[in-house]
């Protein structure tokens, strides 16, 4: 049976696939809200019920400490043909999803899916970020068993699902930890959520930047304070808080904390050129999302595009303090919060920067006022080597099964799973995702294209086609 028929199994079966997927992301697989917990376990049972069906042996594999206390992996094995040569690939994804506040902007209900036109695509919570994504590659599998009666084509396959990749990946670090005998059977790891360049141009991204996510609050009086009576005389938490974190960066938007920048890998020359090459619409990204072009900001002397994919920031995610509900309450608060996150770049260390920060919000303590400070952990960024022999099958792969050959990109979200594979195992990760900047991932009326997902799904046939050559 040649690639061909396989190829042509997806496009006839396309209604069931997208079916499948359909009632995939039906599951509200919320993973950070213990309210949807059954929910989570019934999106697992779902992905190792389609993996047997693509021939695969599957279980359901509990974590946390103690054991059960966290969501659980689906973890998949093939053992492959017994003549096969080529390496034994890990596939990552992840089934569960991100909230879906704030519910009143979303067209249709976020796990009632619906298909839409002009583009065709499917809107659900999910549908890009990953479940659909994750669907390219379940359907890939079960078109070469349909069709050849074989798994996976008879390539060494492990398949990792996790299930709280949306909520820190808290137990994934534990998890390979004690399942590093069998995973360091695998030699590279494919991992689908990335995006394209654009509509119809396919990509391979070779980098993605680490993440180091805390909380910090600040605590003042031991109760909130009537500001006639009390301000001026002490500190405002509030007040404090937002005068040290506007600290973060100096007038060329650099971070000020001390040795931030000190294990930054440079960018090369060349890499800036490959860069400026890709014709990226930096007017037309903005507009894209409400901006003009005047609010291209960021670290001076770098681009627009170099900001996002190789250089490291600070951000502030959330701010409350006080009172915030409607009409007036005069406080001084006794304690302001905030939520501060860094984007991490090879070859950045996430615990390191934590540390770094956290050092440097003591040095500016306000006076009379104590720091809490957590650490919600993050991930190593990940940037691959491009001149690998699983790199290449991958883009002869997406060529044949696209019609053009594949952009090579970066991106500046984060993939923990990445780094850690990296760093516990040695493994390398090829990154062949189908998203679009405009999926609105994580917002409300999340898409993934259909077209994305055609693209994906034949790519991922012919990977395990090119892999046995």
């Amino acid at each position: 049976m040649s690639i061909q028929s396989v190829v042509e199994w997806l496009s006839e079966h396309e209604k069931a696939c997208v079916e499948r997927l359909v009632d995939w992301l039906g599951i509200p697989s919320i993973s950070t809200d213990p309210a949807y917990e059954a929910e989570v376990q019934r999106a697992a049972e779902w992905a190792a019920d389609h993996l047997r069906g693509s021939g695969l042996e599957v279980e359901i594999v509990p974590t946390g400490d103690p054991a059960g206390s966290g969501h659980p992996i689906v973890l998949a094995h093939t053992p492959g043909d017994a003549e096969y040569a080529g390496p034994h690939v890990l596939f990552y994804g992840h089934y569960d999803v991100q909230p879906v506040d704030p519910v009143d902007l979303w067209e249709s209900p976020p796990f009632e899916p619906v298909i839409k036109s002009d583009p065709e695509r499917i809107v659900a919570r999910g549908a890009c970020d990953d479940k659909g994504q994750v669907s390219m590659f379940l359907e890939a599998l079960r078109a070469w068993k349909e069709v050849t009666g074989k798994a996976a084509n008879g390539v060494r396959l492990t398949v990792m699902l996790e299930g709280e990749e949306e909520s820190g990946s808290v137990n994934l670090e534990r998890f390979v930890e004690q399942h590093a005998e069998t995973l360091k059977n695998c030699d590279v790891c494919v991992i689908s959520d990335t995006g394209m360049l654009a509509r119809g141009k396919p990509a391979i991204t070779y980098g993605v930047r680490g993440l180091a996510y805390t909380e910090v609050t600040l605590h003042g009086p031991n109760q909130d304070l009537h500001s006639g009576m009390w301000g001026g005389k002490v500190p405002n938490p509030i007040n404090e808080l937002v005068k040290v974190l506007a600290k973060l960066w100096d007038d060329d938007r650099r971070v000020t904390i001390p040795h931030f920048y000190d294990s930054v890998r440079p960018i090369e020359q060349s890499e800036r050129e490959q860069l400026a090459d890709l014709g990226v619409d930096e007017v037309a990204a903005l507009r894209g999302v409400g901006l003009g072009p005047e609010a291209s900001v960021g670290e001076k002397n770098y681009s627009f595009l170099e900001r996002e994919w190789a250089r490291p920031t600070a951000e502030i995610n959330g701010i409350v303090g006080g009172y915030t509900g409607k009409g007036a309450k005069t406080v001084i608060p006794s304690h302001a919060s905030a939520k501060v996150s860094f984007r991490l770049v090879a070859d950045q260390d996430p615990r390191e920067i934590t540390e770094l920060f956290f050092a440097w919000l003591n040095a500016h303590r306000p006076p009379g006022c104590r720091w809490e400070l957590v650490d919600h952990g993050g991930g190593h960024p990940a940037t691959v080597a491009t001149d690998s022999e699983p790199l290449a099958v991958a883009r002869r792969a997406i060529e044949k099964a696209c019609g053009v050959g594949p952009a090579m990109i970066k991106s500046g979200g984060s993939i923990p799973v990445a780094g850690l594979l990296k760093q516990k195992l040695g493994l390398e990760t090829i990154f062949m995702g189908y998203g679009l900047e405009d999926d609105r991932v994580h917002s409300p009326n999340e898409k993934f294209e259909l077209d994305c997902w055609r693209m994906g799904a034949r790519s991922h046939a012919w990977l395990l086609e090119e892999l046995t050559h």
